[in-house]
């Protein structure tokens, strides 16, 4: 199988995480619902900190764009410490309850998580044929590189704390939407870019047609990811797919 991916020039290996590496049952099902019962607790023993300054800012400009959009989010106060953080969290449900691919909904999130994983109450998960993939793909020289809405601090935490041990060091590069949105094409250039290598290069398995329609129209290699639990797809012609990392 291996030899399949070097003699397509393969150098590279980029993945999604929800439907790909990990169950979406575990993003929905234990991670959202985490972060959304730590909500409160969390922003207020973050209050004062440059931390929290920081992602009220971001979200505090996301909201400013949002007003000027079809849905109306719940209204911003910030004259009171106290008035800053009910409208940051009404803020955030709202964006929760519409599952928006929000980048400081994200940091905000990955934050929350963080302190499961230390606590010992979270767990990454992955689908058992993820690490034997990854460490085989590594063996033969290939780069493995993660691509996710979650932020790197979230994507750092799944991968360092799953059952087969800490897979970070497996790992060459967390990407979130920092380079740019998963549909767009200019956002897998600058990753081929940071990865030193030519679009052509690498290959990147979503469960996400317009996902990989992006990749694909950035040069890059594409596989669908057919995984339980998983939508159907919007769009299938010309995907090549697969059940398990097995078949790479």
């Amino acid at each position: 199988m291996i030899a399949r991916l070097r003699d397509r020039g393969v150098r590279a290996v980029l993945l999604d995480i929800e439907g790909t590496t990990t169950p979406i049952a575990f993003v929905s099902d234990v991670l959202f619902p985490f972060a959304r019962a730590h909500l409160t607790e969390f922003l207020h023993d973050a209050r004062g900190s440059h931390a929290l300054d920081d992602l009220t800012r971001r979200l505090a400009a996301e909201h400013a764009d949002d007003r000027a959009g079809a849905e109306r989010p719940p209204e911003w106060h910030d004259e009171t410490t106290d008035q800053a953080l009910a409208s940051l969290s009404r803020y955030v449900t709202w964006l929760m309850d519409r599952d928006r691919k929000s980048p400081g909904l994200k940091l905000l999130q990955g934050l929350i998580w963080e302190r499961g994983y230390q606590a010992g109450v979270l767990r990454g998960q992955v689908f058992p044929d993820v690490p034997p993939a990854i460490r085989r793909w590594r063996t033969d020289g290939i780069d493995v590189a993660i691509y996710s809405s979650g932020s790197e601090l979230a994507q750092r935490r799944l991968f360092e704390s799953t059952d087969d041990g800490d897979l970070t060091p497996l790992l060459a590069g967390f990407f979130d939407t920092a380079v740019g949105a998963k549909t767009v094409p200019a956002s897998y250039r600058h990753i081929a870019a940071a990865l030193t290598r030519r679009p052509e290069e690498i290959l990147f398995v979503s469960d996400v047609s317009a996902e990989l329609s992006a990749g694909r129209a950035a040069g890059l290699q594409v596989v669908l990811s057919i995984r339980p639990g998983n939508a159907p797809p919007s769009e299938t012609v010309g995907l090549a797919s697969i059940r398990s990392f097995d078949e790479l």
